[in-house]
């Protein structure tokens, strides 16, 4: 019997990969950083040559980790970030990377909302046009770079052109397009009046053939089978929108189940049975053929913490000590007062405003770096609940959530979740969940499981469990408060910043 499933997680920084056995044990990991290119302001490219490198070197160091035989690997799963956009050329070689940080095309869905763009897509797609999302960066391209748009043959999404790399089948699958807004999400299929919408109507042969998530997307070549010690023939399934993923590998697979993720990119989304919530609530398709994941979500999570400690405390611990632990250590010994600073986390913008910067607000001389990470660890987590206050107004309902993403990681940092939100937070003993839900829906793809919820019963464990703190819940309450009203005094400011610095470089934002 085939013991083992391979999980790989392509996210905007780094790819993992992960062997998992049946019950869920992790066997073997091996993660490798990319590098991403900012050419221009607003502009985050990859060079999806290294995407494919490093790939190749996670999956034979997790082999040789793991000391087992390829063929002992059932099945392998991918799950990757979703929107930006990956393009292979004309001839199926790799063409171009753009990350879900960027935002070029923020004055484009400007004046798309101005012409009510979003009108005609949220009926369909249930999704508004935003500046990273894959057809909104299609539509830049093909306005301002009508040489390489010319030149694109397919567009899919980061996990898509690992699959590729790996069977050599050009497809992409439920989960990633409609969260891209690029399905009819109530059929699950390409939609023609949705791309015209876009201006797009002339790119539908630029998306390739559509497959559900645990589908089999094809087989290991001998090729890359040589490259990366890997058994030729082993399935690779479609795989997942790695949000998605996350969720199942969090154990949040039933109707009403809560999903918030810290990483990268604040993610926070319910299952719900029908996309009929009333309000314009971002959607998406789950993991399965018939529910679908109510989201908010915006580049303002963790990746504001990875910021902080790299260019400000990398150094300055002991080897043994992780920088992110003695922030958050410094953060915890702070005690909480009324007049603490507050934090916006918009490093790479907001989803309602692509002009959003960053901030520290209301620093006195007595605030030390404890005050400032606690700040920003709160901001983290009010950015969180305002995306979760959009949800719950629309109508999903839920009482508990499952928090993973590097902040789960952290002992402090859930408990700032739970007396920010209100609701007890849990964290899975798995810190790969991308990767688990990812080898949860390949041991489902190859019959393994019956379904992705025994799959994510036999395979998920909770580690840990936090109660929200009453007072600290009213204390959060005020300061959640006043974070909004300085984001709405700051929003004027931070146009009129952005139009400085197209007059500084002459670059377009």
């Amino acid at each position: 019997m085939q013991q083992y499933l391979l999980g790989l997680d392509a996210g905007n920084t780094v790819i993992k990969a992960v062997i998992f056995d049946h019950t869920g044990r992790e066997v073997a990991h091996a993660g490798e950083e990319g590098h991403s290119r900012m050419p221009f302001p607003g502009h985050v490219e990859r060079d999806v040559g290294e995407l494919w490198a490093n790939a190749k070197r996670v999956i034979r160091a997790c082999l040789d980790k793991a000391r087992i035989a390829p063929t002992d690997i059932a099945a392998i799963g991918c799950a990757g970030h979703g929107n930006g956009l990956y393009a292979l050329d004309r001839q199926g070689e790799p063409l171009l990377g753009i990350q879900s940080l960027d935002t070029r095309a923020t004055a484009l869905v400007g004046e798309w909302s101005r012409d009510g763009v979003g009108d005609r897509t949220y009926p369909i797609a249930r999704q508004r046009p935003w500046s990273s999302q894959t057809p909104t960066l299609l539509a830049w391209l093909k306005r301002n770079r009508p040489d390489l748009f010319k030149r694109i043959g397919t567009v899919f999404f980061s996990k898509d052109f690992v699959v590729n790399r790996l069977t050599g089948s050009r497809v992409s699958e439920v989960s990633d397009m409609s969260g891209a807004g690029l399905l009819d999400l109530a059929s699950r299929r390409y939609d023609e009046t949705l791309m015209d919408a876009y201006g797009l109507a002339d790119c539908m042969d630029l998306l390739p053939p559509l497959i559900e998530s645990a589908d089999i997307a094809g087989t290991v070549t001998e090729r890359v089978a040589q490259e990366t010690g890997l058994a030729t023939g082993t399935p690779v399934i479609g795989g997942l929108f790695d949000v998605v993923a996350s969720a199942l590998g969090s154990g949040v697979s039933r109707t009403g189940s809560a999903s918030i993720i810290a990483g990268t990119w604040s993610i926070n989304q319910v299952i719900i049975d029908r996309p009929d919530l009333d309000g314009p609530v971002f959607m998406s398709s789950t993991f399965d053929r018939t529910r679908f994941m109510a989201m908010e979500n915006s580049a303002t999570s963790a990746v504001n913490l990875e910021w902080l400690v790299r260019e400000f405390f990398e150094g300055e611990h002991a080897e043994s000590v992780s920088p992110f632990d003695a922030c958050c250590a410094l953060a915890a010994g702070v005690e909480p007062a009324a007049d603490d600073p507050l934090y916006h986390p918009y490093l790479y913008g907001a989803q309602q405003d692509g002009y959003a910067r960053a901030g520290f607000y209301g620093i006195a001389g007595w605030h030390g770096k404890g005050h400032l990470i606690r700040a920003l660890l709160e901001g983290v987590a009010f950015g969180h609940r305002q995306h979760i206050e959009t949800i719950r107004n629309a109508g999903a309902r839920f009482d508990e959530a499952v928090l993973s993403g590097g902040g789960s990681r952290s002992r402090f940092w859930p408990q700032v979740f739970a007396d920010v939100l209100g609701v007890p937070v849990s964290v899975s003993a798995s810190r790969e969940t991308g990767a688990l839900g990812a080898a949860i829906a390949a041991g489902t793809g190859v019959g393994l499981f019956a379904d992705f919820a025994e799959g994510a019963a036999a395979m998920v464990r909770v580690d840990r469990h936090y109660e929200p703190n009453g007072a600290l819940v009213a204390h959060y309450d005020r300061r959640y408060a006043l974070c909004k009203d300085i984001t709405e005094a700051m929003a004027p400011l931070w146009r009129r910043l952005s139009a400085q610095k197209k007059t500084a470089t002459g670059v377009a934002a």
